[in-house]
């Protein structure tokens, strides 16, 4: 018969280790040990118990997945050569041991029988040692594998497996996600072991500078109601605007509606939008929690009415990002980002005949209500992907040309709107061609205008001068210096 008994040698000493999984040590032909770097195990070799580590195949590898892997595979060959083995794990068997439950997952496949015995978990010394009550809520993490979003604040959060400054290095930079960086962590290292046990509290930016790290250290870190760290949660946002639109909360955001609110969201996106164009990262960010706000308030009103939830937004959009990019998350190819563009449109196309969506036109993807120069823009680019196009940029200017002699031929009011917007329309053509976003470029002639209009402005609070006493000539110069000026400051 093959086959693996899985046994724990409890969190320190040998008066903590079971009278069953005593004597199974006492008695075992084959005893293999995950390490030997544990305190229960010079007392059983002075007791003249027998074993071999695998302590060799840490060294030979610069990652834990990579030893944990051979460390299975080795026992799996064992059990298959000799029969029946133990193979012993400090604390508990199911308790952060990978390799044990790597040998679960693989051992019905090779027809090798795994049984797990006890053992003494380190969690119980840990909690003993903090004085703290698991009942009130706990998050048990891997330090060699810790992700931000694992972290709760409201729960005692312990940290296993932080073996040296290298791991409580990454653990450190992990927690700085969601706690200020002088946060009291608390390290525990060999707990409930009489004349080892160290713990020591220290602030979140000095966690990786001690020098008690072991296989035997935990990293504690407390729950907290700090504003500063809750308001970092994106549950606590959602809650916040939910009580805004409670019955006890503000009246203004109770009596809103989708409509109501509808030009809000259009006014915060171009707060954004400036914000880029001004390369201030500090009021971005500012500005982006505006406009976030938007969506959780939608989202609210529609989870109030029984439509749906910001989860559902959240799902649906994880969904379709992970669907539109199978050269990411699937097994096509895109060599550029043409290609990738192309596959998103495809898909995006696909979906939307999946659903039944009737079109009339393929310009209908169009959204109504984007400002008319970008509509023309993505008018342009959607007839032209069918080849409704000129052939080269001359052609396009030509046109131009063409449209401006039409315009000053125009004797109407009405006339002239429809001319001018024909000429607008072929110079969007022109930057299409340029591959030059208009609406972009539009925006940057309207930053110039600002600077040099508001430095004539400026000049004449200087000279105590208004515009009615001011020539137009006056006026041009200081434009002029303006343009020199910024040139100037720009290095050109």
């Amino acid at each position: 018969m093959k086959k693996i008994t899985v046994i724990g040698l409890g969190a320190g000493s040998l008066d903590g280790l079971p009278l069953g999984i005593y004597r199974m040590v006492k008695q075992a032909n084959h005893l293999y040990l995950r390490t030997e770097k544990h305190p229960v195990v010079a007392e059983l070799a002075a007791e003249g118990v027998t074993y071999e580590s695998f302590d060799a195949i840490y060294e030979a590898h610069d990652q834990f997945p990579e030893v944990y892997e051979e460390i299975s595979e080795c026992l799996l060959h064992l059990a298959e050569e000799k029969g029946a083995i133990i193979y012993a794990v400090p604390g508990h068997p199911l308790v952060a041991e990978r390799t044990v439950q790597l040998l679960l997952d693989k051992a019905g496949q090779r027809g090798v029988d795994v049984e797990i015995k006890g053992g003494q978990s380190f969690l119980d010394p840990v909690f003993a040692s903090l004085k703290i009550d698991p009942v009130e809520g706990f998050a048990l993490l891997d330090g060699t594998d810790l992700r931000g979003h694992q972290i709760q604040p409201g729960l005692h959060n312990v940290i296993c497996q932080v073996y040296d400054a290298f791991v409580a290095s990454d653990v450190k930079l992990t927690l700085m996600e969601v706690y200020p960086d002088e946060y009291p962590v608390t390290v525990v290292t060999a707990a409930g072991i009489a004349g080892e046990e160290q713990i020591e509290t220290v602030p979140l930016y000095e966690l990786d500078r001690l020098t008690s790290y072991s296989n035997l250290t935990t990293v504690y870190v407390s729950p907290t109601e700090e504003a500063r760290v809750l308001n970092r949660q994106f549950w606590r946002l959602r809650e916040i605007v939910a009580i805004l639109r409670s019955p006890n909360g503000c009246p203004w955001d109770r009596e809103q509606t989708h409509q109501s609110i509808r030009k809000n969201l259009i006014e915060e996106t171009y707060e954004v939008l400036e914000t880029i164009d001004d390369d201030d990262p500090d009021a971005m960010c500012e500005e982006m929690g505006d406009l976030l706000l938007q969506i959780m308030l939608h989202s609210q009103m529609a989870e109030e009415d029984g439509f749906f939830t910001v989860q559902d937004v959240i799902a649906g959009l994880n969904e379709k990002l992970i669907r539109r990019h199978p050269h990411v998350f699937g097994t096509s190819e895109a060599e550029d980002a043409d290609k990738a563009l192309e596959n998103w449109e495809a898909i995006k196309k696909k979906e939307k005949e999946g659903k039944g969506k009737e079109t009339v036109s393929r310009l209908d993807g169009v959204p109504r209500d984007l400002p008319a120069i970008l509509t023309a823009y993505k008018y342009q680019k959607k007839a032209a992907d069918v080849g409704f196009d000129w052939d080269k940029l001359s052609d396009v200017l030509d046109k131009v040309k063409e449209e401006w002699e039409e315009l000053k031929e125009a004797q109407t009011l009405e006339h002239r709107r429809e001319e001018l917007g024909d000429l607008l329309f072929v110079i969007v053509n022109v930057a299409r061609f340029m591959k030059i976003d208009p609406e972009e470029a539009l925006a940057l002639t309207n930053k110039k205008f600002y600077y040099r209009f508001s430095y004539i402005e400026k000049k004449l609070r200087e000279a105590g001068k208004t515009f009615e006493d001011t020539t137009l000539d006056e006026m041009e110069n200081w434009w002029q210096e303006a343009k020199q000026k910024k040139k100037e400051e720009e290095g050109i």
